[in-house]
C-alpha cells in the first residue's frame, strides 16, 4: 500500500461571487453551502448575473486579488457545444474556468481572457446529461486503431485543474460519478488531470474504471522555479499511487518539458519515483508536452510574473504556425528530436507497463 501524506493545503479564496441565476441552481446551490463550510471570508450572492469589475489595468494587486477569487456562474449556451481536443480526447467540457495555481508558464495566460478569476460552471449537471449526443462521434480516440479501447474520450481539465477546487464544488466527484454509473451508449471515458493531491474524496466513488485521472509533474528543478500555489511533485507520484491502488486507470501528464540544468537525471528520476508507487497491473498512460509560448501568452505572463526566471526568449526557439495563423515558439527542431529520442526511451525503460500517448 501506499503511504497517504498529508494532503497539502487546499486553496480558500478571499472572496466568492454568485450569479442570481447559479444561486438558484441546486449545483449552484450546493457549491454556494461549500464555499461557505470552507470559511471563505466574503461569499456573495449577487441580485443578476454580471460579476463586478475585476480589471486592474495591469496592476499587479488587482492581479493577485482576481486570482483569489472564484465566480459560481452560469454557462453560456455556446458551452453546450463541445470542441474536440487533440491531441487528447475526443470533446472538452469545462468544470470551471481558471485556476488558483501560479505557475509562471499558465498556458491559460494565451487561452483567457479577462481578469484571472476562477469561474465554476453551476449548470454541471446539465451539462453532464447532454453528453449522450457526443458517444461515437469523436475523431480523436474515438474510432481510432491506436485509442479507440478508450472509447469516446471527455477531457473536463482543459481550462482549470477540478481537483486544486474540488473541496469547494465537488465538480470532479459528480462527473466521476456520472461517468461510472450512467447508462452510456457506448464506450466513454472522462479524463482529467491536475497539479494537485487531496485525493481521499475520489478513491471510494464508483468509477468503474471510466475515468482517468492523470497528474501533471515536471522536473525538481521545473516545479521548484516555475509551479507556485501546486502540491510538491512527491505529494502527486503518492497521489498517483493512491488512485491507481484504487482501480483508477492513471496518466503522467509530464509538461512542460524544458531542457534546463542536469534534466536527464531529473526527469529520470521523476519515471523512478512513479515506478516505486505503482501497484502491479496498473493502467498508465504517458503524455509528454514541451515548453512553448505565443507573443500574447508572453506578454500576459510577463505582466503576470514581471520578475519570472522563465525562459522566453524568440531568439532561441523556432516559429510554429497553427492552421489559422497563429504563432507558436517552440524548441528547434534538434532540440525537439533529441528530447523526444530520450523521453521516448526513458519511458520504455523506466515504466515499460506505460503507454506513451503523444508527445507535443
Amino acid at each position: 500500500m501506499t503511504t497517504a501524506p498529508a494532503p497539502t493545503r487546499v486553496w480558500t479564496p478571499s472572496r466568492v461571487f454568485v450569479t442570481r441565476s447559479a444561486a438558484a441552481l441546486p449545483y449552484g446551490q450546493q457549491v454556494l453551502e461549500r464555499v461557505r463550510a470552507a470559511g471563505v471570508p466574503d461569499v456573495q450572492v449577487l441580485s443578476g448575473d454580471r460579476l463586478p469589475n475585476l480589471r486592474g489595468d495591469g496592476d499587479r494587486a488587482a492581479f493577485m486579488a482576481a486570482k483569489d477569487t472564484m465566480a459560481v456562474v452560469v454557462g453560456a449556451p455556446s458551452k453546450r457545444k463541445l470542441q474536440p481536443i487533440p491531441p487528447s480526447a475526443d470533446w472538452r467540457f469545462d468544470l470551471a474556468e481558471g485556476c488558483p495555481a501560479h505557475c509562471q508558464y499558465c498556458y491559460l495566460a494565451g487561452s483567457l481572457t479577462g481578469p484571472p478569476i476562477t469561474r465554476v460552471f453551476a449548470d454541471l449537471p446539465d451539462v453532464l446529461a447532454s453528453l449522450d449526443g457526443y458517444v461515437g462521434r469523436g475523431e480523436v480516440t474515438s474510432g481510432t486503431l491506436e485509442r479507440g479501447h478508450e472509447g469516446t474520450t471527455f477531457e473536463a481539465s482543459c481550462y482549470t485543474d477540478p481537483l486544486a477546487i474540488e473541496h469547494l464544488t465537488g465538480g470532479l466527484a459528480t462527473a466521476i460519478e456520472h461517468f461510472g454509473t450512467h447508462a452510456w451508449s457506448g464506450p466513454a471515458q472522462l479524463r482529467a488531470t491536475t497539479k494537485f493531491d487531496d485525493v481521499g474524496p475520489l478513491l471510494d466513488l464508483p468509477h468503474h474504471g471510466r475515468t482517468r485521472l492523470r497528474f501533471s509533474v515536471n522536473a525538481a528543478t521545473v516545479a521548484r522555479r516555475f509551479e507556485g500555489a501546486t502540491s510538491p511533485v512527491p505529494a502527486r507520484i503518492a497521489a498517483l499511487g493512491r488512485v491507481a491502488e484504487a482501480g483508477y486507470p492513471v496518466g503522467l501528464t509530464v509538461a512542460p518539458i524544458m531542457p534546463v540544468g542536469d534534466w536527464r537525471t531529473e526527469y529520470g528520476e521523476l519515471f523512478d519515483a512513479v515506478a516505486a508507487v505503482l501497484p502491479r497491473g496498473a493502467d498508465l498512460t504517458v503524455e509528454c508536452i514541451t515548453h512553448r509560448f505565443t507573443p500574447n501568452s508572453k506578454a500576459t505572463l510577463t505582466d503576470w510574473y514581471p520578475r519570472t526566471r522563465l525562459e522566453m526568449d524568440e531568439d532561441l526557439r523556432t516559429q510554429k504556425r497553427g492552421k489559422f495563423g497563429a504563432v507558436k515558439h517552440v524548441y528547434p527542431k534538434d532540440v525537439m528530436a533529441e528530447l523526444r529520442t530520450w523521453f521516448t526511451d526513458a519511458v520504455d525503460a523506466r515504466l515499460p507497463g506505460a503507454r506513451f500517448l503523444y508527445w507535443t
